[in-house]
């Protein structure tokens, strides 16, 4: 019962408001078992995307039985421009530039192969006795789970106006909230609070006694 359980909203690229966040949680969760669960999007828009990457993993690796590292659509999107070179310029126009920018490479192809492997290994889904965590959402209509992983990276509507309980409350991202504060609804949780707009990047505290954020932790404002 003691556990807590993090999940983390999109970084994209905004290492310094990650690392100030892993901080955060660090001191809440003192002396209790933790996990973390990481919605995706680590990647393009802000200026540090390598480092950011860089920090994800060594937490996955040093502990991969307490951190759940998810998919988001702008994995998808440079997975999708690695195996076909005419997405390449798309990737780059949205953000993907700071991306290369930050690895020190002009090229996809230049990238570091460690680093695309571990993206291509992310799980697009996870899910917890209370909660299921997914980047963008599910399709209403159907409970559990959602098969479509597309729905699952990309999806926005009708997920974000329609109220559908989908048998455990949704941990999601990919929606970026500019007010920089989560968006809280009966049946999902928005964790996408803009970080490289907001400098806020948010992690909801969850625990086994509520499916529904007991709190949330914030990097410091921009």
């Amino acid at each position: 019962m003691d556990e807590l359980t993090y999940a983390i909203g999109d970084v994209h690229g905004c290492a310094g408001a990650l690392e100030s966040l892993l901080g955060l949680i660090a001191a809440h969760g003192a002396g209790r078992r933790r996990r973390l669960v990481f919605l995706g999007d680590y990647i393009d828009k802000g200026p540090e995307s390598a480092r950011a990457v860089a920090m994800v993993r060594a937490l996955q690796e040093a502990d991969p039985a307490s951190v759940t590292c998810l998919m988001g659509n702008r994995e998808s999107a440079l997975l999708r421009a690695v195996h076909d070179p005419g997405r390449a310029a798309a990737w780059i126009a949205t953000g993907g530039d700071r991306t290369l920018a930050s690895y020190g490479v002009a090229r996809i192809a230049e990238l570091p192969a460690a680093a695309l492997d571990w993206i291509a290994g992310l799980k697009t889904v996870h899910e917890d006795a209370l909660r299921y965590y997914v980047h963008a959402g599910f399709r209403p209509g159907r409970r559990g789970i959602d098969p479509c992983v597309m729905a699952r990276l990309w999806i926005r509507e009708p997920f974000l106006s329609v109220e559908y309980d989908f048998g455990k409350h949704v941990l999601h991202g990919h929606t970026p909230c500019y007010a920089g504060r989560p968006d809280r609804h009966p049946y999902r949780t928005n964790l996408d609070t803009a970080p490289l707009r907001t400098g806020r990047l948010t992690a909801a505290v969850l625990d086994p006694t509520a499916a529904a954020p007991l709190a949330f932790l914030q990097s410091p404002g921009g």
